[in-house]
């Protein structure tokens, strides 16, 4: 086969559509709207990625949808009206729920409450799936060396925890504060009694010189 034919064929599989466009365009609409349900549906634990599990679905299901979203089209045009496709898609929804925002509160959900003034909300743990080690694994990726540090944990819709650490008893503020001021007075005492012991120093050192 000459040079130009194998060459002129090949550019034919990367810029010729193996599947008509508007098949090209329904497929990752329908795709991106199932996705988004069943992300919806099973909670938000699987966007936060608690363990190698979550991780291990994530990372499967994109390429699970990957044939459905591309058919048996290869074509470098076909891939690129697909992603063009789903951001576009995106970007519409994005747009339509920021200017509507009850309706954006009822697609993504409400706010958790896990921990509420130290303690754990296991109802709402139970809600999402989520174990008492998996809680803790959070909370110590957050520097949080135990529960009963933490005022509030929320696990927000978006999967991710935002997480407030309870403050000291007043009693303890004000223990800090009185010790802190202890310690500000023994410095000033210090350094008084070296400026003290400096002056009777000077005066035996001019007593002995007058001698």
């Amino acid at each position: 086969m000459p040079l130009w034919l194998a060459s002129s064929g090949m550019w034919h599989d990367i810029f010729v559509a193996g599947a008509p466009v508007i098949e090209k365009v329904l497929r990752p609409i329908a795709v991106y709207f199932a996705l988004v349900v069943l992300l919806r549906v099973f909670g938000k634990r699987e966007l936060a990625q608690l363990n190698p599990f979550d991780l291990v679905v994530l990372l499967s299901l994109s390429n699970t949808v990957q044939n459905a979203i591309i058919g048996n089209d290869n074509s470098l045009s076909g891939g690129l009206l697909g992603a063009f496709t789903l951001l576009g898609v995106n970007y519409l929804v994005v747009r339509f729920l920021f200017q509507h925002r009850r309706l954006d509160q009822v697609f993504e959900g409400q706010p958790l409450v896990l921990i509420d003034k130290g303690r754990v909300q296991s109802k709402a743990l139970a809600k999402e799936l989520l174990t008492h080690s998996e809680l803790i694994t959070v909370l110590h990726r957050q520097g949080f060396d135990k529960i009963q540090d933490v005022e509030r944990c929320v696990l927000e819709p978006g999967g991710t925890f935002y997480i407030q650490r309870k403050s000291p008893p007043a009693d303890e503020v004000a223990h800090a504060e009185v010790m802190k001021r202890l310690e500000d007075l023994d410095r000033k005492l210090e350094l008084l009694m070296q400026s003290q012991a400096g002056w009777v120093h000077d005066i035996k050192v001019g007593d002995s010189g007058g001698q």
